[in-house]
């Protein structure tokens, strides 16, 4: 499967179950048998085998691949538990530095659902949303700022991958949070989770924000002559996108709100740059041991001509991204808020089967190519930088404000109050 998303936002949980709650979960962790420490090394070993072969840069960044795989074999026989072979297994691909390089471990037997939602702004962290009747309402506040978990201090830099390993490759029954609120008082709480046990287990499943579980449909609501449309992933159909560029059309102005967005596939990526513009247009350039290849989107007979605002944060990712860079670049329209996330490459999950005393599979995303503009540059560990600069605090989380979707329609003639705009996209969680 070709994807352009990152690894914090694309995590795959595949086939059958073998294991419980990582540390701290609902089951107590036993000495691996030789069989499952064969297991682990058979892992390794599929990991080291991918990327070698379909790395999109052979060299490897400079990194002795040969090398690591022989540390991290001899590594692996000191893991104690099935969890801490996963991670051993991730911390080997995370040699690359590559946002689309990861392992998917197996599907587990039970799953966690922490109750709370985090978001980085700017350089910092923050509580946004909190799912009723859990442990998490009883001790946490929207607009609360996470200083600290399980004792990691939480900065963008870090965040992703500590969210990776703590949300991930090893879950908890609860975590401890150091927490200071928008009038400056800290405190320290521990919030427990929900353990539910998995009942599809034979199915692929896809949890774009690790243990968050918005409905990812698109969303459309109006404001003066503004069309505001809210997608949380690229992953689009050409009917979905048509139905709703149809309606933009009516409108002065398209407000594209892609905060939080992980990514998608370049079928829905072409068909949306297509539709805002009257002519083709070159998105990137695919760079990887092949010759490179111009990545094209056809232009829609009825595209979308007026003004356009595309809106982003440091959640955007992947194509995204991409869709972002490709308006300011073409000079179609504003890009406002964060800096996006710097995830962009594109990455083939290869899934893979394990059998020697029990049966799981799991899967390496490896990226394939990477992704280079217009201006000859590559947005991954750089992101896009938005027009105009500008995200939510602390208070107006606590007070429901977007001043952010605010700003984009006062950009565009359109009067629209903070609080209205917080009002407009509701999160949704997942029935339980």
């Amino acid at each position: 499967m070709t994807h352009l998303r990152g690894r914090f936002a694309a995590a795959v949980l595949l086939g059958f179950v073998l294991i419980g709650v990582g540390t701290g979960g609902a089951q107590q962790p036993q000495a691996l048998s030789k069989d499952q420490r064969e297991q682990i090394s058979g892992i390794l070993k599929t990991a080291y085998t991918e990327v070698q072969k379909r790395y999109y840069d052979p060299k490897f960044h400079g990194l002795d691949w040969d090398a690591r795989f022989r540390e991290f074999s001899e590594r692996v026989g000191s893991a104690r538990t099935m969890n801490e072979g996963f991670q051993m297994v991730a911390l080997f691909l995370d040699g690359l530095k590559d946002s689309h390089t990861y392992f998917l471990p197996p599907a587990r037997m039970q799953h966690i659902d922490t109750g709370y939602g985090l978001e980085i702004l700017g350089d910092d962290c923050f509580v946004t949303r909190i799912r009723p009747k859990t442990d998490a309402e009883l001790k946490l506040h929207v607009g609360d700022q996470v200083l600290e978990m399980n004792g990691f201090k939480v900065n963008r830099q870090d965040f992703h991958t500590m969210a990776y390993y703590l949300w991930f490759l090893a879950p908890q029954k609860s975590y401890e949070l150091l927490l200071r609120s928008p009038s400056g008082e800290e405190r320290k709480v521990v919030v427990n989770t929900e353990v539910r046990v998995s009942i599809d287990w034979t199915e692929f499943s896809y949890v774009w924000r690790m243990s968050e579980y918005e409905r990812n449909r698109t969303r459309i609501s109006e404001a003066g002559d503004a069309m505001i449309w809210k997608v949380p992933q690229l992953l689009l159909n050409s009917d979905e996108i048509e139905k709703a560029i149809g309606k933009a059309r009516k409108h002065t102005a398209l407000i594209l709100d892609l905060r939080g967005n992980p990514g998608g596939n370049f079928d829905s990526l072409t068909l949306m740059v297509g539709s805002l513009f009257d002519r083709d247009i070159k998105i990137a350039d695919r760079v990887g041991r092949n010759a490179p290849k111009a990545l094209i989107a056809k232009h829609a007979a009825h595209p979308c001509e007026g003004k356009l605002i595309v809106l982003v944060d440091g959640d955007s990712a992947s194509a995204a991204e991409l869709l972002a860079r490709v308006v300011q670049l073409e000079h179609r329209g504003a890009v406002i808020g964060d800096k996006t996330a710097g995830a962009v490459m594109e990455t083939i999950i290869h899934p893979e089967r394990m059998d020697v005393d029990s049966i799981f599979g799991y899967g390496i995303a490896v990226t394939d190519a990477n992704l280079i503009m217009s201006d000859g540059k590559s947005l991954e560990k750089t992101g896009v930088v938005p027009d105009e600069e500008l995200l939510p605090t602390g208070a107006d989380l606590a007070a429901g404000r977007d001043p952010v979707l605010s700003r984009a329609a006062e950009s565009v003639g359109v009067k629209l109050d903070p609080v209205e705009a917080g009002k407009m996209f509701p999160f949704e969680w997942k029935p339980i």
